[in-house]
């Protein structure tokens, strides 16, 4: 299934993570629009349409549960992907309790990442039947 350039949002306050991962799925062909702070995920994620959330679990500004929390009160549908380097299970429940659908701990092979990503951006796509850019 071709999905054009499926649009990410990408909280991750480190900029080096930052980069590399953007570049990384730029060449996957994403659409990757960036913040780092819980303040500026609320403000992108309520004023366009991502097809993809990408989070990191520790902000400067608050958690990425708080962010994901807030993402649900408006947009249930949209995955939700955490990359993050808080390891526990119980961080991984308590990312999926807070509307994820899915974890990856840092550092995961960005193959790995981008095959997630492109899947759950496909079955997104095919559940709600999104037009492709």
């Amino acid at each position: 299934m071709q999905l054009g350039n499926p649009r990410i949002l990408y909280i991750e306050d480190h900029d080096d993570t930052r980069e590399m991962i953007t570049l990384v799925l730029n060449q996957k062909g994403f659409q990757v629009v960036t913040g780092s702070t819980v303040a500026r995920g609320i403000e992108l994620s309520e004023s366009a349409e991502f097809d993809l959330y990408l989070l990191d679990s520790w902000l400067p500004d608050g958690s990425g549960l708080e962010l994901c929390r807030k993402i649900r009160d408006f947009n249930q549908n949209t995955p939700i992907l955490f990359y993050s380097a808080a390891a526990y299970d119980a961080d991984r429940n308590l990312a999926l309790e807070s509307g994820a659908q899915a974890y990856l701990i840092k550092p995961t092979p960005t193959s790995e990442l981008c095959d997630l990503v492109s899947s759950l951006i496909e079955q997104f796509h095919k559940k709600y039947r999104v037009a492709a850019y």
